[in-house]
């Protein structure tokens, strides 16, 4: 009980302590755990993902195949991360994968406008005789 409670302030304190932006030891060591824990995220964000890309028809497809292929990275990253967590390797702690964590791929993005319409042909002119 002891143990659970100690384990349970110490991520508290360490979802509290650093701001959402700074890259520290911390977020290291959560991204590592939510890594390891949630990389099965991996294939429905690749979906999401790819489908923004490419359209439904494409990006369905392809995101799962490639959800799949990136659930075993994100897991052994995460678990690298996990117990690497106090070295800043890769230097100042920056995130190994993009996005940074699986849940990311979900953020809305806010779509790009669309392009502008094409001008309108020029209008040839006949004269009457």
């Amino acid at each position: 009980m002891a143990r659970s409670l100690v384990l349970a302030a110490g991520l508290l304190v360490l979802l509290a302590a650093p701001p959402a932006s700074a890259e520290t030891a911390g977020r290291k060591f959560l991204r590592g755990f939510a890594g390891m824990k949630t990389a099965f995220l991996e294939v429905p964000g690749n979906m999401v993902a790819e489908t923004r890309t490419h359209g439904p028809a494409e990006g369905l497809p392809l995101g799962f195949a490639k959800g799949l292929g990136m659930i075993i990275p994100r897991v052994l990253v995460g678990v690298y991360e996990f117990l690497s967590a106090p070295f800043p390797a890769p230097a100042d702690f920056r995130p190994i994968l993009e996005p940074e964590f699986p849940w990311d791929y979900f953020q809305s993005r806010a779509p790009s406008p669309p392009p502008p319409p094409p001008p309108p042909p020029p209008r040839h002119r006949t004269r009457k005789r």
